[in-house]
């Protein structure tokens, strides 16, 4: 059951975003930064630092990578080529694809293929002697979810990276609507790999976000790693330079109790989490037009 009430939303949402950073009833860490550049920058080096610092010791990283946002992969590239950084001992769990609707993978070229866009994109332009090894690269399809939940359960994971969604998914971990078949926090919490139905509202927001409002191109399903293994990692980090669709998920994020109307108000419960999100992401218009009242 949700916890959620208009003038709670009302309140967090009226929130200045310069006050959020310091806010004394956030219930989770939270850092902004100013635009895209400024957070890929923080993404590719915060990753980094991880292998890094793994190598150093001689320890493998084992790593679950999302597909997006955007701003990171090219920082990435520039600095694993010029710091010298091997990925050879790096594991990388992609942590969901999307998929057709009858559950089958994307055509190759499709602008919702993950495994495309991550091959050119966070793999394409890494040096060869330093790029992670064809079988260390995890890619979660129907055929392989086994195989991949049980490759992340032999050792923990150290850092979780993402995003979230309109509705505060984490990977496509998004909240249950079906009318007949609600999830209690707790089965969110424990949820696992799994093959499901999009939302509408997930649907739609991407449909505005790629093609134009065309809802008939977007994904209709999707296969994704479950909470149980992205929060399983002992560092977590979300970031979002989308704005305005991630802007009521933040809010909701930092000062709601656990919900599984927001997925990501899960963050809190980890020892190690830490949203970002750029100064167009933290703002809300409620917060920028004070004054009217609730209906």
């Amino acid at each position: 059951m949700s916890v959620m009430s208009r003038a709670n939303l009302y309140r967090w949402c009226s929130v200045p975003a310069r006050d959020l950073p310091t806010h004394a009833d956030l219930r989770v860490r939270f850092r902004m930064v100013r635009d895209s550049a400024e957070m890929g920058m923080l993404m590719a080096r915060e990753l980094a630092d991880e292998i890094e610092g793994n190598n150093k010791q001689s320890r493998p990283t084992r790593a679950i990578i999302p597909c997006g946002p955007k701003c990171w992969y090219a920082p990435f590239t520039e600095l694993v080529n010029a710091r010298k950084v091997s990925l050879r001992s790096l594991f990388v769990f992609h942590m969901d694809e999307c998929l057709d609707w009858q559950g089958r993978p994307l055509p190759a070229r499709h602008p919702y293929n993950f495994r495309s866009f991550m091959e050119e994109h966070f793999y394409g332009g890494v040096l060869p002697a330093l790029a992670v090894p064809q079988a260390q690269r995890f890619w979660l399809l129907p055929s392989t979810a086994e195989q991949v939940r049980a490759a992340i359960e032999t050792a923990p994971i150290d850092i979780t990276i993402g995003g979230w969604g309109q509705d505060g998914h984490v990977a496509y971990n998004q909240a249950r609507r079906h009318p007949y078949s609600s999830v209690s926090l707790e089965e969110l919490a424990n949820s696992s790999v799994r093959i499901q139905e999009n939302n509408f509202d997930t649907i739609l927001a991407l449909a505005q976000r790629t093609f134009g409002g065309a809802y008939q191109f977007v994904p209709p399903m999707s296969i994704t790693l479950g909470i149980k293994e992205c929060l399983s990692a002992k560092k977590v980090r979300v970031y979002s330079d989308t704005g305005a669709w991630k802007q009521t998920a933040l809010r909701v994020a930092l000062f709601s109790e656990p919900t599984p109307e927001y997925p990501m108000t899960l963050l809190q419960r980890h020892p190690d989490a830490i949203i970002t999100a750029t100064e167009e992401t933290a703002r809300h218009p409620i917060s920028e037009n004070p004054g009217w009242e609730l209906l």
